[in-house]
């Protein structure tokens, strides 16, 4: 079983290219939903973010806005926090990637937007990296609810610089030109991979 890592910037269409290969019928494991689902109600990150963090934690599931404020400006804070949630990640992912396996499934994708700064890349057969130009990347970003210019600066200070991914991708998927451009190149990546 091929597996490959899809990653990018904040802003930079990965979640487009994910929707692009799970209609190509390529599963894909999400590690952002994964977060989500740890950190809601019967959440195996529940308890640890509520003992780390107090008063994050409301009615039996992290208040991810709450929980934003405490770490966002930390460095250690935001450290602590990745040390509780990366581990149980990387669980859900290896049982995704065991069910893959049972299935016999050829092709699947780890959608990982950190992969590089997790060191990740060591788990994947290539890794694909989205990528649009700074402005396209930027009007993205702002047009989102409760984005502001100095919660992306932080964001952008957290992820590899996008010039560094695509120089350590093995593909770069372009998304800044059209969706239809974008689509393109992943239906040729996925039959690649697929050997077909």
């Amino acid at each position: 079983m091929k597996v490959l890592g899809l990653t990018g910037g904040i802003g930079m269409g990965k979640s487009t290219a994910a929707a692009t290969l799970r209609r190509l019928r390529v599963p894909v494991f999400d590690a952002d939903d994964a977060v989500h689902r740890l950190q809601a109600k019967g959440g195996r990150a529940v308890a640890p973010i509520a003992a780390a963090f107090p008063g994050t934690v409301t009615e039996g599931a992290v208040q991810r806005e709450a929980l934003r404020r405490v770490v966002f400006a930390d460095p250690a804070a935001f450290a602590r926090l990745e040390r509780i949630v990366h581990p149980l990640v990387r669980d859900e992912e290896r049982r995704f990637l065991a069910a893959a396996r049972r299935h016999g499934q050829r092709l699947v994708v780890l959608d990982i937007p950190l992969l590089y700064e997790t060191r990740a890349e060591g788990r994947v057969h290539k890794v694909a990296v989205v990528s649009a130009p700074a402005a396209v990347q930027r009007a993205r970003v702002l047009r989102r609810r409760g984005m502001t210019e100095e919660r992306f600066a932080t964001i952008l200070a957290r992820q590899i610089p996008d010039r560094e991914k695509r120089r350590r991708a093995d593909v770069v998927v372009p998304t800044g030109l059209s969706r239809h451009h974008a689509q393109r190149a992943i239906r040729q990546l996925v039959r690649e991979l697929r050997g077909e």
